[in-house]
């Protein structure tokens, strides 16, 4: 039996690995005539406001995350070549890993496509790199474009 992936998800955080990851993903959505979905998950900083003052009110914080990834997905966007792609692009704040986790469960993604990205010594330590985590839990076959 062969197979043949037709639910393409790419994730993307507007890094150079995810633009690569992204270029990937559109050229086998193209060879397959599959879907391609191109998604964004950040997660909400803490104490992005700095240590004096009160942090903004919640509606105007996520105002502004979403309106940055919703950046992040225009310039993917711009800067692959989508033709002949059937795409779709959609975004989430949270938890980046749990939430492209999600997002191909309800998609019955057949591949998620993410570049390999490097975190820092510590949160690697502490929570594991997001490609790391993807690889391990999400609900269907992971291609990491190095």
């Amino acid at each position: 039996m062969k197979w043949y992936p037709k639910t393409i998800v790419v994730a993307v955080d507007g890094s150079e690995r995810s633009q690569e990851a992204a270029e990937v993903a559109a050229e086998l959505a193209r060879a397959r005539s599959g879907k391609l979905y191109i998604f964004t998950a950040v997660r909400p900083p803490e104490g992005w406001w700095g240590i004096e003052g009160a942090p903004p009110p919640p509606k105007s914080m996520a105002n502004a995350l979403v309106a940055a990834q919703q950046q992040v997905l225009n310039v993917t966007v711009d800067a692959i070549n989508l033709e002949g792609v059937d795409y779709e692009t959609a975004l989430e704040v949270g938890d980046p890993a749990s939430a492209i986790s999600k997002f191909c469960e309800e998609q019955d993604a057949d591949v998620l496509v993410i570049g390999r990205r490097g975190a820092g010594l510590i949160e690697r330590f502490i929570m594991g790199s997001v490609a790391d985590r993807l690889v391990h839990y999400a609900p269907c076959p992971v291609l990491v474009v190095p």
